[in-house]
């Protein structure tokens, strides 16, 4: 029934501007949609959504993660903008390489992960063929 449908993430926020402005800075993203209470993100192959919500998310779970070619790049990039990331045991450089991870596309990913503004776990992964 839904197998064809576009599928967008929707990532909850204490505070909109304050989310705006980290994404903005930290990632370099701007919204190509803006509504009252919510804005609208395109990627190259997805879309997501911050709103205004008075609930949080726990941030025990990656909600959103971005694939790159680069990893090591992309986090480098990100630490220079600020990004704080996560320290996990196993990770060096905080990048953790996983093998057979689901739900990986190859046989493994390489990942990394970081919290917004509003303490969202968010994650980066490049995919091991």
């Amino acid at each position: 029934m839904l197998g064809n449908a576009r599928i967008e993430a929707r990532i909850p926020t204490q505070d909109l501007t304050r989310a705006r402005r980290w994404y903005a800075e930290k990632l370099g993203l701007e919204p190509v949609e803006e509504r009252e209470g919510g804005l609208r993100y395109e990627g190259a192959t997805g879309v997501f959504c911050l709103f205004a919500s008075a609930g949080a998310a726990d941030g025990s779970f990656t909600q959103m993660s971005f694939y790159v070619d680069d990893i090591e790049a992309a986090v480098a990039g990100l630490r220079d903008r600020g990004v704080v990331f996560e320290d996990y045991g196993g990770s060096v450089n905080g990048i953790m390489d996983i093998e057979g991870n689901y739900p990986s596309k190859g046989r493994g990913e390489r990942a990394a992960w970081f919290r917004d503004s509003e303490g969202n776990l968010l994650g980066i992964g490049e995919v091991v063929p």
